[in-house]
């Protein structure tokens, strides 16, 4: 008889993966609780086989409490991360929002020059029509 499969495991971060693959317990489990089927599940992520997905929903269902309350403390750093994301604006990210408000800066600026042009002309012929 061959000892059983891992099909869960906790890496050295504390978070739990499918078999010895990177894909995360938390993906399987949210395609799962949407409804997916094992086989469209193992399609989303083609590095786990069929097998590998069952093990994995088969684990979250035997351990449905312990999971649920590692998704939580999952839920929790990602806050975290976004938070911490939110707060420093990387260099890359500040520039193409330079670069957006100059775009839109010269929009404008065209927009003007273009209702300029056209109101100068509006006025101009309509003080021929009263000439005329």
């Amino acid at each position: 008889m061959q000892p059983p499969v891992p099909y869960v495991r906790t890496d050295e971060h504390g978070v739990m993966r499918v078999g010895q693959t990177g894909v995360m317990l938390d993906s399987v489990v949210a395609a799962f609780q949407q409804g997916h089927s094992a086989e469209t599940i193992q399609q989303q992520y083609p590095a786990l086989t069929l097998e590998q997905v069952y093990g994995a929903i088969a684990h979250y269902l035997a351990n449905r409490d312990e999971v649920d309350q590692y998704l939580d403390r999952q839920g929790e750093v990602w806050r975290q991360w976004r938070e911490k994301a939110a707060e420093r604006t990387s260099p890359v990210v500040q520039r193409l929002r330079s670069q957006a408000t100059e775009a839109r800066t010269e929009a404008r600026g065209d927009a003007v020059g273009i209702a300029a042009a056209l109101t100068c002309g509006y006025n101009h012929a309509s003080y021929r029509n009263k000439e005329g």
